[in-house]
């Protein structure tokens, strides 16, 4: 079986890397070339979309945009212009549910079967090889890719049809990002009352309060170390995405709409390029304090 891996940024490379380590016989592709010889001084093979397309049994790829996506998986000289009938295509991008059913409607047509599989865990997860991939598909092209994504996730898990895995990951980002917002909020609540923010992190951390999200993100801030694993940017992206989606659906999202607009006032502010442990910047900015131990 061969793969192909297209998009080797903070995600990518070091997924591509867990396959080319795995053993696995991979094709690689980027706009920047210094990341592909990377990739092929370990052994990988550089080549083009259409090389991908023709030589490849699965392509995975993970892109900034949808459009992106589709240029790659259906422009002229793309992956499935070129893939034999049989061939398994994998999106690991954040998009919408309505452009994966797009890329899984194209795609059918030529009888390629097509996985939506958005991940979480960030940059950490995908250096350390697990990440959660919550899938969309077809159930026969799901088993027949798993193997394979099991390289570098430690769960992988159908969550229903073509779009459902794009659906699980926008309301993955709706919990993530709105608990981030919700931490910044109280530290910046507490530090404003004149508290220790590390010490008040120490004393909750344990009870309810506790999560996946304040272990990660609440030293950052109280750090000041917005070095990003998933920056603003990208998430901005995704929320925006839960935006449109719900509109279509007539799914209310008070919160998220107001955590949309704060991260349009980071963006504003030029914040986007950091850590989204940074939105404790608007709070900040609100309370005239900074979250920061005491020195």
């Amino acid at each position: 079986m061969k793969l192909g891996f297209i998009g080797l940024g903070i995600m990518g490379r070091p997924m591509a890397k867990h396959l080319v380590q795995a053993g696995h016989d991979v094709m690689v592709a980027d706009l920047n070339q210094d990341l592909v010889n990377e990739l092929v001084s370990m052994g990988a093979k550089a080549g083009t979309y259409a090389e991908m397309g023709k030589e490849c049994d699965i392509v995975m790829m993970i892109l900034p945009t949808a459009g992106i996506v589709q240029g790659v998986i259906f422009g002229e000289d793309g992956v499935a212009a070129n893939m034999k009938e049989g061939g398994i295509i994998i999106d690991h991008s954040s998009v919408t549910p309505v452009e994966s059913r797009e890329c899984y409607d194209g795609l059918k047509e030529k009888g390629i079967g097509f996985l939506d599989a958005p991940v979480s865990g960030g940059e950490r997860g995908a250096i350390a090889g697990t990440l959660a991939i919550m899938v969309g598909g077809d159930e026969d092209v799901f088993e027949k890719a798993k193997p394979y994504l099991e390289a570098y996730a430690s769960s992988v898990l159908l969550t229903g049809g073509c779009g459902s895995g794009s659906v699980t990951k926008l309301a993955n980002q709706i919990i993530v990002n709105n608990n981030i917002a919700i931490v910044s909020e109280a530290l910046t609540f507490a530090v404003k009352a004149g508290a220790d923010p590390e010490k008040v992190y120490m004393a909750i951390r344990s009870g309810l309060a506790g999560s996946a999200v304040l272990d990660a993100k609440a030293p950052m801030m109280y750090n000041r170390n917005f070095v990003p694993g998933g920056t603003i940017k990208v998430n901005h992206k995704d929320i925006t995405n839960v935006v449109k989606t719900a509109h279509a659906i007539d799914a209310p999202i008070p919160y998220t709409a107001q955590l949309y607009e704060i991260m349009q006032t980071l963006k504003v502010h030029g914040h986007l390029m950091v850590d989204h442990s940074g939105i404790v910047q608007y709070f900040e900015t609100l309370a005239d304090v900074v979250v920061k131990k005491p020195e």
